[in-house]
């Protein structure tokens, strides 16, 4: 019996990479530069890994304006986003039954929360972890270890949605079933530790999820 849902938030509760990643290319496109987006998407999930976004762009460029613009142009983007298809439906449903909800995330409480509390859901869930509440981000298992341990059961009786390769890495090193649901940023990559891909969480309700639970852990 699946006794504990976590989300990553970043692309699965809410797509918070897309807006990102329009505004950067926009930004590119404006002064006639072209944007890298494999570049770009190859960094998505992880956290402390080199990347300038502006590398392409000439050294004497003001790159703080060019950060802060891009944060505007993300944030009039963001605030147009919905949860993603399905997301409120699952945790509602579970939380009807009893079963724990929790977030795990290599982004900061900050964000998280911030975004969580806008979009009406952050007391939807049980358990909220960030990367600064543990020693090592994903695609290190610690953010779903600390999920789990508030919640004292086994990872085996746990569902992880992720949608990036070390998101699902590191819920399959926590022992998690691990359900990778790729959004437009991430479509393209291989998932080699996700149990199962999925299109969208849209439609899934506990009793396929059990029946899914059952097939991968045969």
């Amino acid at each position: 019996m699946v006794r504990g849902l976590i989300f990553d938030f970043d692309g699965v509760i809410l797509d918070t990479e897309t807006p990102y990643i329009e505004a950067w290319a926009a930004l590119h496109s404006q002064h006639g530069l072209a944007a890298d987006h494999s570049r770009a998407h190859a960094v998505i999930g992880h956290i402390d890994v080199p990347f300038d976004p502006w590398e392409a762009f000439p050294l004497e460029v003001d790159r703080g304006s060019l950060n802060a613009e891009q944060h505007r142009r993300k944030w009039e983007l963001l605030l147009k986003q919905s949860v993603l298809p399905g997301v409120r439906e699952l945790i509602g449903e579970a939380r009807a039954a009893g079963i724990r909800t929790g977030v795990a995330s290599n982004s900061s409480h900050a964000w998280v929360d911030e975004h969580l509390h806008r979009l009406d859901l952050l007391y939807q869930f049980d358990t909220v972890r960030c990367r600064e509440d543990v020693a090592r981000g994903k695609p290190f298992p610690d953010v779903y270890e600390a999920v789990i341990r508030t919640w004292g059961i086994d990872p085996g009786e746990c569902v992880a949605f992720e949608d990036s390769p070390p998101g699902s890495e590191a819920a399959r090193a926590a022992g998690v079933c691990t359900v990778v649901v790729p959004n437009a940023c991430t479509a393209a990559f291989a998932f080699p530790h996700a149990h199962h891909l999925l299109p969208s969480l849209a439609g899934l309700d506990l009793e396929k999820l059990e029946v899914l639970v059952r097939k991968i852990r045969n």
